[in-house]
């Protein structure tokens, strides 16, 4: 690992600058109260701010802010309701199920209200019992008001002073993680990979890639002045981002059969060399995506032109000695990747070229798009979509119970004086933080909060026993709480390791010489809402992720079919446009990932609960191959004008029929024999004729040392293109089988041949 590049990925991300600009909004406020010895009385002023600025999600300027106004209108009155019913007990039980329902239900509306909600419930659990907030009522509203405000005002100073930073941020980490997954691909070329185990890493990586494309849609597409200024910076972004999407797509087209690969090219040392070169690839895109993320300039690390043809050298070296009649169609194998990472290689240079052209390159995009189009729709914000949730088949209506009964039981469990809880509210807190949606999910993050806060406590407590300078104690206050707040989102345990020591380290400066009260009270706590988050999790109405399999499944094999029949079109030059197509693509990439999400968190499940587990991972894996198999046909720049050799009319039929059928028995609908003899249709292909005459002529005469990379046989483009389809038509037909087996209740509805 170059801990230099990750270091410096970290340091330019948008978790460090989101994490810096939360912990200033924090502490610049405390320092001056503190200043004024006014930090206790008005300590509620810092923790609204940091309640806020939590709710604070990637996205465009206007969502951003409406939500922000939002949480401040909910942390404001459930501060005030839950200070007004504090003393008055029978009613407190009352109050938590109609928040703990209300703000667990607001999440049907999208991540950013589920935060908000989240954080809602934290607020409920500190001024629940009045701990925080003893004193005048009125004036302790109105402090946590302000500190919501102030969080609200530095946000709205920031986006002004740097429009564009988050957009670039999140672009640059798309960069980032394409380049992790070009790192993954590069290793099925070393000596014996575990290609089970790098499948799994590939499908993971998707999932990431897919989530962030997501993201990354809403904060581009939807920000006025990325869309609609012309200014060089916007197109610039927007072009690297729709630059970024279709390289997603070319590092897909990258899979092949690396086990027949490894066989054939194993033992010659060349796919060593392939590796390293993709490897450094990757090291290029990160180079980009850390450049985005700082907003500089970047430039290549490598002459990448001489390293290609260093490795087409090597390549030919090898062709001159391994070439025969038997060996003829692996090495058209081999040709065929080299293409593509010669393809991926123009698209990095290109790249750095806009970098160093920027304005030039920049003002002449125009992409033709209708942007809207490519961001998933969100739910409106009307009461009929709340209402429609309100059903056990909701998994959002049994989650809210969920949280509801667990709230109860915290608080029930708090209320138990023999137990000796000190910090009640952190039961609830911890509840909240740790029950998801999904039972895995929860499971994980109970683990995770388990681990980070006893070695954080542990830490911590070291911590105060060993430094006496408040100096160096509040330089580690600072640096734990950025920690904290850049990992919350993708490295949970580290987020609660440093949370606890800069919780501990708060307490320490507002009430010295409790430490070992603090250690034993947040330990406790966490461990009692650990029990109570998981026994809710799984004995109260639990979501299962084998019971969404099948819905996965069907929307996945829905959007291949329409990519394929979209690629085959566009290749074909029919009517279709490439809006038409890039949406087919955008889909099939979205239900792949949302099925090997869903896929992982299965395997997070009770055993008992891993219903069919080997079909559907083969199920999984088939998907995924397909929809690579697909953008790897999709990228000939050619159509099937060009070669009419092969009968693309008879391989578009076969296809899509063999892909329809495993829709269609997911559905659980009958098919007539028309789709089964479409099936089974044989193309009349050329293509092997030719490959045998070829193959007679490499027998009779001597292979000509021709080295030119941008040269490409016609056979070997026709070979490649030929396979391409057989390889999408076979795994079409082992999806098929396997879905057969998915349910014996589906086998009554089968057409069997």
């Amino acid at each position: 690992m170059n801990y230099a590049t990750e270091l410096r990925k970290f340091a330019t991300s948008q978790y460090i600058f989101s994490a810096v600009r939360i912990t200033l909004a924090i502490v610049v406020p405390s320092i001056i109260l503190a200043y004024f010895g006014l930090l206790k009385e008005y300590f509620l002023f810092p923790l609204a701010t940091s309640f806020v600025g939590l709710t604070d999600q990637p996205g465009p300027f206007i969502r951003r802010r409406n939500a922000l106004i939002f949480a401040i209108i909910c942390f404001f009155s459930v501060s005030v309701i839950a200070t007004l019913l504090k003393d008055f007990p029978p009613i407190i039980y009352l109050e938590i199920i109609f928040f703990g329902m209300f703000f667990s239900m607001i999440g049907v509306y999208g991540q950013r209200l589920a935060a908000v909600g989240s954080l809602s419930l934290v607020v409920l659990a500190i001024f629940i019992d009045g701990h925080l907030s003893d004193g005048n009522v009125v004036k302790n509203s109105l402090i946590f008001l302000a500190g919501s405000v102030c969080y609200l005002l530095v946000f709205l100073v920031v986006s002004k002073i740097q429009p564009y930073k988050l957009a670039g941020q999140m672009i640059g980490e798309n960069y980032l993680e394409l380049g992790d997954y070009l790192k993954i691909k590069s290793k099925f070329y070393l000596p014996n990979p575990d290609f089970d185990a790098l499948y799994l890493q590939v499908i993971s990586q998707q999932v990431k890639i897919k989530n962030l494309q997501e993201e990354t849609r809403e904060t581009v597409f939807k920000t006025r002045k990325i869309v609609n200024e012309s200014t060089t910076t916007s197109r610039l972004l927007m072009l690297m981002f729709l630059n970024s999407i279709d390289l997603h797509e070319k590092l897909m087209t990258s899979e092949s059969d690396y086990r027949n690969i490894q066989e054939s090219f194993g033992g010659t040392g060349f796919l060593k060399s392939v590796s390293e070169y993709l490897s450094n690839l990757s090291e290029e895109l990160s180079n980009i995506g850390i450049a985005l993320q700082s907003g500089t300039k970047a430039k290549s690390l490598r002459d990448l032109d001489n390293e290609l043809d260093a490795l087409f050298d090597e390549y030919f070296d090898l062709r001159n000695k391994k070439l025969n009649p038997d060996t003829l169609e692996d090495f058209m194998i081999l040709r065929i990747i080299l293409v593509r990472i010669t393809d991926i290689t123009d698209e990095i240079n290109t790249m750095y070229k806009v970098f160093m052209q920027d304005q030039k390159l920049a003002k002449s995009l125009s992409t033709g798009l209708d942007l809207q189009k490519f961001v998933t729709a969100d739910e409106k914000m009307n009461f009929k979509v709340l209402r429609n949730n309100i059903s056990l088949k909701s998994g959002h209506f049994r989650h809210s119970i969920r949280i509801t009964l667990a709230l109860l039981i915290g608080y029930l469990i708090s209320k138990l004086h023999f137990l000796g809880i000190g910090h009640s509210y952190w039961i609830l807190i911890t509840t909240v933080a740790i029950l998801k949606p999904a039972y895995s999910t929860t499971k994980h993050r109970n683990l995770l909060r388990l681990y980070g806060t006893v070695i954080g406590a542990v830490l911590a407590y070291i911590i105060l026993l060993t430094v006496t300078s408040n100096t160096v104690l509040f330089i580690l206050l600072l640096l734990s709480m950025i920690l904290c707040f850049s990992f919350l989102k993708a490295k949970y345990f580290w987020a609660v390791l440093f949370m606890t020591i800069y919780i501990f380290l708060t307490f320490n400066f507002l009430n010295p010489g409790n430490v070992n009260n603090i250690f034993r009270d947040r330990i406790f706590d966490t461990a009692l809402a650990g029990v109570v988050a998981f026994a809710v999790s799984y004995f109260v109405l639990p979501v299962w992720e084998h019971t969404q399999n099948l819905d996965f499944m069907k929307k996945s094999a829905k959007s291949n079919l329409k990519y394929f029949k979209a690629a085959m079109d566009f290749f074909k030059d029919e009517s279709i446009g490439i809006q038409d197509y890039k949406l087919k693509r955008k889909d099939a990439i979205i239900d792949l990932a949302n099925l090997s999400d869903n896929f992982q968190r299965m395997i997070s499940d009770p055993k008992n609960q891993q219903k069919k587990m080997e079909h559907v991972h083969q199920f999984v894996n088939t998907a995924h191959l397909i929809t690579a198999y697909i953008a790897s046909f999709s990228q000939y720049s050619k159509t099937a004008k060009d070669y009419p050799e092969i009968d693309f009319d008879s391989w578009t039929r076969k296809i899509s029929a063999e892909l329809l059928r495993t829709s269609l028995i997911l559905e659980q609908k009958k098919f007539n024999r028309t789709i089964v003899e479409e099936s089974n249709l044989k193309p009349e292909d050329s293509v092997g004729k030719l490959l045998e005459k070829r193959k007679k002529e490499i027998s009779e005469t001597e292979i000509i040392n021709r080295r030119d990379p941008n040269r490409i046989t016609r056979l070997t483009e026709l070979k490649n293109l030929s396979e391409i389809l057989e390889l999408i038509y076979d795994v079409a037909k082992e999806q098929r089988k396997g879905a057969e087996k998915l349910d014996p209740e589906l086998q009554s509805t089968i057409v069997r041949q």
